[in-house]
């Protein structure tokens, strides 16, 4: 198959790989990345990425490690993703007269990804089935009219993904409330929402709390509802300094993860000729969503290990001292009903009663969890069962020890930093306000979800995306293409083509932008920009390559010249000058963001800087000014006899909704995506075939039936009771409905289905 068709499904399938990375992960790098561009394309790439000052790698939100950095400071897939964009491939005019959108519409996620870079200005008009060449001022001055005329600011919607800015964030956020609304749904929306709920309530800030050096040096690090040697492979660098330091490893996953297992450092004699690292000394293949019922059973542990030896086991002076509820939630946790755990967890008590052994064992315990809790209707509690497990031993605001979300986004975090929220608190509004002299909406705007229903329902009717494909990172596909269709109009800044892009209002832009792999000149001389990691360390970005055409703008510039174009010349926000030096932008952050003081000077050293968090000095911004206890009520999902607890995850050839190709190597899964990984011994109870065909008839009480049809069943050793299947493909079957209590996430990870014959 070339790289430009469309994929035949030619399912194979091999034994899951029980290591991750090596010389093949090296080799497969290398292979995607010459098949996308030039070996001199590809070195200066790589050999720039997540270097001080060089490319920030747009794959994850990993930070790099302390200390100096390998010359080769990337990953597998981070390698793949940013060469992905320096492809030398490119979508022109004559791509779209030779395809209309109806039949761009057919193609795969994969076909459109692998057309190559957007390179100049596109126009959808209302009835026309294609796209056609405009100007930037005619584009722009579209767009900025059709603002203009809506009935009110909260009819449009800014959308934005991580890859974006800090910079190119600040100004989106300034514009949306400068025009006079708070919808700013974003991709945190749809991922770590629950993680922000959750830690937000009971340590006063929504983040993490560790750093790189804080995993190096645990003694015990728990690794939950995530696959590392996929969605963030650096990761397995820092679990095998644990490892190296004495350090122990818990993961707790329903799938056994290659890289959960044992880990072969490309960059190490040991991790090419030796053996490698294992990885975790215990694996817990957990049902979905039974991690709260886990954590609870161990917080129950904790607390009978604490009867029987007086002030030996809990921390006293943190609990006394920095937290509040406890008496309560103590009452509360002794209630755990240890049938209720075995059911929900689907482990045994002795597997529990292992964990339990270690954390005894360790003085500095790590939690780090992804969408395996987030994605869950009981997230949100789920996360807060977790900081009672680390609040219970002190395990917060010390080293070696505290709080670890892993963000999947590059800049997800970033993006919430500058403002990027519906709901920002009123001392960021009126710090912005201040600075440029308008009161901001304080009316809190549109979520994600929230954003596709009201498209539905035509109380929205434009739609801005900066970045990202909305389309198929969204739930409910059926119910968010019919949304997106009924806008006025479409708008996506973007890189490269997507489903997005074919999924149009009346009339629909496309406004391509420079990546973080292309050189940005302006009036003021090259410029860089800034991103934030998942450990709140800010540093620069700068591209290293030739744009890939003329015809790009930047993404401040995009977004400086619309607001100019929308607001007009009375705004009090010096667009001109933001678009000619991004200083000048950085100038305003440092003054309406707190920690970001001086903030040129300080991100222009090597590395950047880290920004202060308050929970790490044991200072929590919650109304009692303390850490907070929580008490959660147990839950579990269940699914109907005959019927599949489904997790939607990625592939190994994938990052976030774009397929790099058709193989999920670690899995053992090549040359096809529509699978669905299902226990053998469910599929001897259910009566279906290894290798057979089936639709996934996604079940839900308003009755609609949600079907994703033409799927081959792969017996796979998932958790009994469960399956998983690959999104975007399986997005049609998260209802737009079904979401975690508080943050408002979709639960991909916890969808109830069952399996039917094909065609039937």
């Amino acid at each position: 198959m070339r790289e430009n068709e469309d994929p035949d499904d030619e399912l194979s399938v091999t034994p899951p790989k029980t290591w991750a990375t090596g010389v093949p992960g090296v080799t497969n790098a290398l292979r995607y990345s010459l098949g996308q561009t030039s070996a001199r394309r590809t070195a200066l790439t790589l050999l720039n990425v997540n270097q001080a000052g060089g490319i920030d790698c747009p794959g994850c939100a990993w930070p790099e490690p302390p200390g100096k950095r390998h010359r080769n400071e990337y990953c597998e897939n981070g390698a793949k993703h940013v060469t992905d964009e320096a492809t030398s491939r490119r979508v022109t005019a004559r791509f779209f007269r030779e395809h209309s959108v109806s039949e761009l519409d057919q193609k795969s996620d994969y076909w459109l990804n692998q057309q190559g870079r957007l390179t100049e200005p596109m126009v959808k008009r209302p009835g026309s089935d294609h796209y056609e060449p405009v100007s930037w001022d005619e584009a722009i001055g579209l767009l900025a009219r059709e603002l203009r005329a809506l009935a009110s600011p909260d009819e449009a919607l800014f959308y934005t993904s991580g890859r974006v800015s800090n910079e190119a964030a600040f100004l989106l956020q300034l514009f949306a409330r400068s025009y006079g609304t708070n919808n700013l749904p974003d991709c945190s929306n749809m991922c770590h929402e629950s993680s922000g709920s959750a830690l937000q309530e009971t340590l006063g800030i929504g983040k993490g709390s560790v750093s790189v050096q804080d995993i190096h040096d645990a003694d015990l690090v728990f690794v939950v509802g995530q696959n590392p040697g996929t969605n963030h492979p650096r990761m397995l660098s820092a679990l095998e300094e644990t490892k190296r330091n004495g350090g122990r490893v818990v993961a707790v996953n329903p799938l056994p993860e290659a890289g959960l297992l044992r880990f072969k450092h490309p960059q190490k004699v040991r991790g090419v000729l030796g053996r490698g690292t294992d990885i975790a000394d215990q694996f817990l293949q957990i049902r979905p969503g039974g991690d709260l019922a886990l954590f609870q059973a161990l917080n129950r542990l904790l607390l009978e290990a604490e009867d029987e030896s007086p002030g030996e086991v809990l921390d006293h002076g943190f609990i006394d001292a920095h937290s509040t509820g406890f008496a309560e939630y103590a009452a509360h946790a002794r209630q755990v009903c240890w049938d209720d755990v075995l059911t929900a967890t689907g482990l045994t008590r002795e597997e529990i009663e292992e964990v339990h052994a270690r954390v005894l064992g360790s003085r500095k315990v790590v939690v780090c969890w992804a969408m395996g809790l987030t994605q869950h209707k009981h997230g949100v509690p789920t996360i807060r069962e977790i900081v009672n497990f680390l609040m219970l031993r002190g395990n917060i605001g010390r080293p070696g020890a505290g709080v670890c979300p892993v963000r999947g986004h590059s800049n997800v975090q970033g993006d919430r930093t500058m403002g990027i929220w519906e709901r920002m608190p009123q001392p960021f509004l009126d710090a912005l306000g201040h600075e440029f002299g308008f009161t901001p909406p304080a009316r809190h705007g549109l979520d994600s979800v929230n954003a596709i229903r009201a498209m539905r329902d035509g109380r929205a009717k434009l739609f801005v995306g900066v970045a990202g494909n909305f389309v198929r990172a969204s739930p409910d596909s059926e119910a968010t293409e019919e949304a997106l269709r009924r806008c006025r109009l479409t708008a996506h800044i973007s890189t490269k083509l997507n489903r997005s892009h074919t999924v149009c209002g009346e009339t629909a832009l496309i406004l391509p932008t420079l990546g973080r792999s292309d050189r940005d000149f302006q009036a003021a001389g090259e410029q860089f920009v800034t991103v934030e990691d998942s450990m709140s360390e800010v540093h620069v970005s700068r591209g290293r390559l030739a744009p890939a055409s003329p015809h790009l703008l930047s993404e401040v510039s995009i977004l400086s010249r619309l607001a100019r174009a929308t607001l007009g010349d009375g705004t009090p926000v010096p667009w001109e000058e933001f678009e000619a030096d991004y200083g000048t932008i950085r100038d305003r952050i440092s003054r309406v963001v707190p920690g970001f003081e001086d903030f040129n000077a300080r991100v222009a050293r090597p590395g950047g800087f880290k920004l202060p968090n308050p929970v790490n000095e044991r200072k929590f911004d919650t109304p009692s000014g303390k850490a907070v206890f929580t008490r959660n009520e147990f839950t579990m999902l269940q699914a109907p006899e005959g019927h599949l607890l489904l997790q939607t995850l990625r592939s190994h050839d994938q990052w976030n909704t774009v397929p790099y190709a058709m193989n999920d190597r670690y899995r053992g899964i090549h040359n096809a995506r529509r699978v669905v990984l299902v226990n053998p011994g469910d599929l001897d109870e259910l009566g279906i075939a290894d290798r057979s065909e089936v639709d996934l008839v996604g079940v839900w009480h308003d009755g609609v039936e949600r079907r994703a049809k033409g799927f081959r069943v792969v017996a796979y050793p998932t958790a009994r009771g469960s399956a998983a299947s690959y999104y975007p493909e399986t997005n049609v079957l998260v209802p737009l409905d079904s979401v975690a209590d508080i943050s408002n996430t979709p639960t991909s990870k916890g969808v109830v289905c069952r399996l039917e014959p094909a065609g039937r």
